[in-house]
């Protein structure tokens, strides 16, 4: 259950994502599946390269800012963001 302000952290940073963009990140969150629940996924690192190349591509066009890539990228990546 989520909390009302990550709620509204949810809302903000994923709101108007392109629909490129949203089926990316269900192909991360499906393949995340397999390997949470022990399984391999086998094409975890295409999932994992096309997600980072559409986070990329909508930063560099200035569709999401940089505060939204960073929070795609923690989120479904789990990158860290080194400051």
């Amino acid at each position: 259950v989520r909390s009302s302000a990550a709620s509204d952290v949810y809302k903000r940073q994923e709101y108007g994502l392109s629909n490129d963009l949203k089926t990316s990140i269900r192909r991360m969150e499906e393949s995340w599946e397999i390997e949470n629940s022990g399984g391999k996924d086998y094409h975890w690192d295409i999932a994992w390269c096309e997600l980072n190349a559409d986070i990329n591509a909508a930063e560099v066009n200035q569709e999401i800012t940089s505060e939204q890539a960073w929070y795609l990228r923690e989120k479904y990546l789990r990158m860290k963001r080194d400051e």
